[in-house]
């Protein structure tokens, strides 16, 4: 799946990249700007008459595999999270309950008849 998300954003580089040199490449509407500077009359000799039409057209389809891509590559982002998420959380494990048998048990009884040790009478001196 990561192989695929990283070939998709190269795609998407590519694609932007390349739409950016369309968009530069247009012809503005006053005949100025910076289509004009990048070779404007090329564009008509490589296109013919019709250089408006094509390189809107191919404006128009790569915006949409942009699109398409930008969204695809954002839910392919949340499907691989929610996959690492759900992984990491912490396994839950079943054991059997500690018993302890009845014999073992003291009872209250000898617990409390056990005196406890006596202080010393008196602290010991030291030289």
């Amino acid at each position: 799946m990561s192989i695929l998300i990283g070939l998709f954003t190269l795609a998407l580089v590519v694609i932007s990249i390349f739409l950016v040199l369309l968009v530069l490449a247009q012809k503005s509407k006053s005949d100025g700007g910076v289509g004009g500077a990048l070779g404007g009359g090329m564009t008509e000799a490589t296109f013919g008459a019709d250089t408006g039409n094509v390189l809107s057209r191919m404006t128009h389809y790569c915006a949409i595999a942009f699109f398409l891509l930008t969204f695809g590559l954002y839910l392919a982002q949340i499907n691989r999270h929610s996959v690492i998420r759900n992984k990491a959380s912490l396994p839950t494990m079943e054991a059997p309950a500690l018993t302890i048998p009845a014999a073992a048990a003291v009872p209250a009884s000898a617990v409390e008849a056990t005196p406890a040790a006596a202080p010393a009478a008196e602290p010991a001196v030291q030289p």
